[in-house]
């Protein structure tokens, strides 16, 4: 647990007389956290917990400000607030309601980076992720870690000539952090869809067999979560063909290249880059939407299924209907022969069962009639 090393912990924080106090080790521009006046009194400004990752491998967990960050990586506060909409006290609210647009922005000095729970400052020798402690945080540190492994190098302004070796290496520093951070948002993708196909699968598999109200609660929260994770992959897919559409704002991502002052105008390094996961978000983008479509053609099989029934039960209860008619009828004729009226019949041997005979015929034939003109109507 980093944040409970006291060797990775630094603080920032103001003193009586106003002098920063930076308890933290020589870094490229210090960190600082400064107060403010308000009412007479001096009010400290609410710290965040930021993980620093330089490119010689040296982390460390740094609490600041949002002026100082400011400061430190030349970014206007609209920029900060895409990574600081929803904090409060150290913790990020996330939900239905309060998810956030994907954004990947260019800067003169830094890359705003915005993508899922990775919110970073990358610029062209460290790399800031606000909230350090999240799983995907976690696991681009990770990654970071296995591809700049600690040196024993004094942190200090980079030279120009590290710089330059950095501009001829296969990818500049900055690229390879954007590429571990889109490594990590398909990795955490593709793990949730998995999640989720073998969830829904099995769920689809029950409700065809019996239809119940848990398994269709079930079925709608996943439907649920698709939704929600298909608008998460997709804010991540329009973000990426935003940037290849403009050769400019591409340029903008070329921070080791503004450091040696090159003159080089190509964009091709981060356009491969970006249309490899472009390709690789459209393919988890298209099996989102494949499961969505068989859980909607499942609800259609069980709809269609629910409708036969009920077709069923409404040909059962018309029968039911025409039985009670045709016996109605034969009650009739029966209570006619019951009332106390003198009839000759009443004094003829044997006709008793005759009687009887034709009533219970009579039923039947009006039964055969009125469920022969129903289906000649074509009312069955």
């Amino acid at each position: 647990d980093l944040m409970s090393n006291p060797s990775y912990l630094s603080i920032c924080h103001q003193n009586k007389d106003g002098a920063v106090k930076n308890d933290m080790p020589s870094a490229p521009i210090p960190i600082n956290a400064g107060g403010r006046k308000g009412n007479g009194k001096k009010k400290t400004r609410r710290a965040m917990p930021w993980m620093r990752f330089s490119r010689n491998g040296n982390t460390e967990v740094i609490e600041c400000d949002k002026s100082t960050i400011m400061k430190r990586v030349s970014i206007p506060a609209r920029d900060l607030r895409i990574l600081l909409r929803i904090y409060t006290e150290n913790i990020f609210i996330r939900g239905p309601l309060f998810s956030s647009s994907s954004n990947i922005l260019g800067r003169e000095k830094s890359i705003i980076v915005n993508l899922e729970n990775i919110k970073a400052i990358v610029t062209a020798n460290e790399v800031l992720l606000l909230d350090p402690l999240r799983p995907q945080v976690l696991s681009l540190i990770d990654q970071l870690k296995k591809q700049f492994p600690q040196r024993n190098v004094p942190e200090g302004i980079q030279s120009s000539q590290e710089a330059e070796e950095g501009f001829q290496s296969e990818l500049p520093f900055e690229f390879q952090v954007l590429e571990s951070a889109f490594e990590v948002v398909c990795s955490f993708f593709d793990t949730r869809v998995t999640s989720l196909e073998t969830e829904a699968l099995s769920v689809l598999a029950e409700l065809i067999e019996k239809v119940t109200t848990e398994n269709l609660s079930i079925v709608r929260s996943l439907k649920s979560n698709f939704t929600c994770l298909i608008a998460s992959v997709q804010k991540v897919k329009d973000e990426i063909e935003h940037l290849l559409d403009d050769d400019k704002d591409m340029a903008e991502f070329y921070l080791t290249r503004k450091v040696i002052q090159s003159q080089q105008e190509d964009v091709e390094d981060l356009e491969m880059l970006l249309e490899a996961y472009l390709i690789q978000v459209e393919g988890t983008r298209n099996k989102l939407h494949t499961m969505r479509k068989y859980i909607d053609d499942t609800e259609d099989y069980v709809k269609i299924k629910q409708k036969d029934k009920r077709n069923r039960l409404l040909v059962f209860k018309l029968m039911i209907n025409r039985a009670s008619f045709a016996i109605s009828a034969g009650t009739l004729v029966v209570s006619l022969f019951g009332m106390n009226i003198p009839i000759p019949l009443y004094s003829t041997n044997g006709v008793f069962g005759y009687l009887v005979l034709d009533v219970f015929v009579m039923c039947i034939v009006l039964f055969v009639v009125t469920f022969g003109k129903a289906g000649w109507k074509k009312l069955l």
